[in-house]
């Protein structure tokens, strides 16, 4: 029997630095079935949430507070450019396959699918997110990557400010989707869950979302877990639902929702990831009440099931 992308060991290789590069990092995606390009431009590692599940080392306290005071980095465009066309060459031309890194990778996965603006933080975030868009959509385009798509992987906290807003036309140009996280129904399970810095309200990440949605199709990404060996109650799930189905109502259009759990460790002992009958239970209960919706679901990869 053929394994799942989740359960090579392939898929499971995360790390964040590939040969001298400083922002680019190429993987094999379990959710692209492939070959994502990551683009990690949070240097400094900084994020408008500290979600319980993060799998980054952040330095955080156990509230969630930065320990130490992050230094943000100015984006060196130039050297972005040349680990991007470095990156994507080395998968056109069948270097990257060669390297023990990669070397078992299957066949049918040695595609590129994106480039991937995501990495140790809030990409959108920086001042010149915009800007990196940009380099990333030129070099796709001197390489004839056409197919490549551009996503950015968010949560959703800085989708009506400038950087993100001039960089909207970009993606639309480049064959470039948004992947924005939704990981709550209820504004409590939102705070408990993705902690955000600030005032932020769930209310507000929906409006963000829908406001995007209305100008080009959206992807909202879910992570579901267990929380001090409580699973998602159907209150929950009820309310999840209900925040999908205000936001088509409100003119967004959404392409796809991507359920998945725990992959790695996360930041916080209490959080285990759901099994794969769990999640596929969610799907269905989001299909039957939302079916024109497109729901996939991506199972815990890195991790065995936790004992119950």
């Amino acid at each position: 029997m053929a394994q799942r992308p989740e359960q090579l060991n392939i898929t499971g290789d995360h790390r964040r630095q590939w040969r001298d590069c400083v922002y680019v990092y190429p993987v094999i995606s379990r959710r692209a079935g492939g070959l994502s390009v990551g683009v990690n431009l949070n240097l400094d590692k900084s994020c408008t949430f500290s979600c319980v599940y993060c799998q980054i080392d952040r330095g955080l306290d156990r509230q969630g507070a930065a320990t130490g005071q992050p230094h943000r980095q100015a984006i060196d465009l130039d050297v972005l450019a040349e680990e991007l066309t470095l990156a994507l060459t080395a998968g056109v031309d069948g270097d990257l396959w060669a390297e023990e890194r990669f070397a078992e990778t299957p066949l049918e996965l040695r595609r590129i699918n994106d480039i991937a603006f995501s990495g140790d933080g809030e990409p959108t975030c920086l001042p010149r997110f915009d800007e990196a868009v940009a380099v990333a959509a030129r070099v796709k385009a001197d390489l004839a990557l056409a197919d490549v798509k551009i996503i950015v992987i968010t949560n959703a906290t800085q989708l009506h400010r400038p950087p993100f807003q001039r960089a909207i036309p970009i993606l639309e140009g480049a064959n470039g989707e948004v992947w924005a996280k939704l990981d709550a129904g209820m504004e409590e399970m939102f705070q408990q869950i993705n902690r955000p810095h600030g005032p932020v309200t769930l209310d507000e990440i929906c409006e963000h979302i829908t406001a995007l949605g209305r100008r080009m199709p959206v992807v909202i990404q879910t992570l579901f877990a267990r929380l001090h060996d409580q699973d998602p109650s159907p209150q929950e799930i009820d309310a999840y639902i209900a925040r999908l189905r205000r936001m088509l109502a409100d003119g967004a259009t959404v392409k796809q929702v991507q359920l998945h759990t725990i992959a790695r460790s996360p930041a916080e002992p209490y959080v285990h990831w759901l099994t794969d009958a769990q999640l596929d239970t969610m799907a269905s209960t989001v299909r039957r009440a939302l079916p024109e919706l497109d729901i996939t679901v991506t199972y815990g990869a890195d991790m065995p099931p936790q004992s119950r």
